[in-house]
């Protein structure tokens, strides 16, 4: 039950006490690329582009062109516990063993505020040009002066088309008593809860506070305390479904294209009838890293709109390169009509960005979900 939540809430309570701006921010590391031709890229399950031998060939790719070798690393699980594993070093100004790794927008507006990150030199990304407009200014970095986007995508709910043929609506559809004990969750807050509060028909983008919170938390609570729920996890949650010890679940929507792929056509995603969450994950350079050249040439690289649409073939979430679209119509002309990586503006109007939280708000409402784990 809840397979792994207690390292997880370990890594939440380090978190939440940290306060980032009490001490001061750590000094960048010196820039080695000159002279060291490797990079450390730490990233999320299923979120690359990969062949039937486990390579990755538009990395390949880029170390012919570069010379620069690439270690991938598929080392985030969820945002909170890999913070949780690097936060003490990355206070130091210490290298984490990831020269850049991909985190989600919330997380990284964190390493922003604390210092934690790298400014990048836009001049060694000359394919900046590429980003689409509606992502080059977010309130957490105006001008993207410390990151990037890597890819986006919704979250909403999946399920095992063999055990469920007619399919699931809602988020109500998951606590059905067909499913007692078979459903999944993300370990992801923003993620679980937005999907909760939209089906309590809280507008997640506007003006809510703790009452919505709080009767959302209740709703969890009550499914994980009555079985309904079996497992929080982050990426992890993939090896439920594909086992069958869940049959459905709160997801992210690339994943079930991946899972798919590799074992069987079972599952479907949909955004809930209320709607789901929408998100970008980042690159970002960590402040200890000495290879922050090399990191911003991978950028470069994968602003390519040709690169980008051969990753958004594999990995089936939102681009954030102008031109990718185009590309992937040269590739394959349904794949430019897919809903899940070139949302149309229907699609998109059916997605909700969770609101900005205070550090008071964040800390708060992170405590409490991440209760229901410790106490399930």
């Amino acid at each position: 039950m809840l397979a792994g939540a207690g390292a997880g809430a370990s890594a939440l309570a380090l978190a939440a006490c940290s306060t980032g701006g009490a001490a001061a921010k750590p000094t960048a590391a010196a820039d080695d690329s000159a002279n060291d031709k490797t990079l450390n890229w730490a990233n999320w399950a299923a979120y690359i582009d990969e062949d039937d031998s486990g390579n990755y060939p538009t990395l390949q790719a880029f170390e012919e062109q570069t010379g620069i070798k690439v270690n991938y690393e598929v080392a985030v699980d969820d945002n909170n516990t890999y913070y949780g594993k690097v936060k003490d070093q990355l206070a130091l100004g210490q290298d984490i063993g990831a020269d850049t790794v991909c985190l989600t927008d919330w997380m990284v507006a964190r390493w922003i505020r604390f210092g934690y990150t790298q400014e990048l030199n836009h001049d060694n990304i000359p394919n900046l040009a590429n980003l689409s407009p509606a992502l080059r200014d977010p309130d957490f970095d105006k001008g993207r002066a410390f990151s990037l986007p890597w890819q986006g995508g919704f979250a909403g709910i999946c399920w095992n088309k063999e055990a469920f043929p007619d399919g699931l609506a809602s988020v109500e559809d998951l606590w059905s008593s067909e499913l007692k004990g078979r459903v999944g969750v993300l370990s992801e807050m923003r993620d679980t809860m937005g999907l909760i509060m939209l089906q309590n028909g809280v507008d997640i983008a506007g003006d809510w506070g703790d009452a919505e919170f709080d009767a959302a938390i209740d709703v969890l609570t009550e499914q994980v305390e009555s079985g309904q729920v079996r497992n929080i996890k982050g990426n992890a949650y993939l090896e439920d479904l594909k086992s069958g010890d869940t049959l459905a679940a709160i997801c992210w929507s690339g994943d079930i294209t991946v899972i798919n792929a590799e074992a069987g056509d079972k599952w479907e995603f949909a955004i809930p009838d209320a709607g789901g969450t929408l998100w970008n994950d980042n690159f970002l350079v960590p402040i200890g890293s000495t290879r922050k050249t090399n990191a911003e040439t991978l950028m470069n690289y994968y602003y390519e709109p040709e690169v980008a649409a051969e990753v958004a073939a594999w990995v089936n979430y939102i681009t954030p390169v102008v031109g990718a679209k185009e590309a992937a119509a040269a590739i394959d002309p349904e794949l430019a009509e897919n809903q899940l990586i070139f949302p149309n503006d229907e699609t998109l109007s059916k997605a909700h960005i969770f609101r900005s939280l205070s550090g008071a708000e964040e800390q708060k409402y992170q405590a409490q979900f991440q209760s229901i784990l410790l106490g399930a």
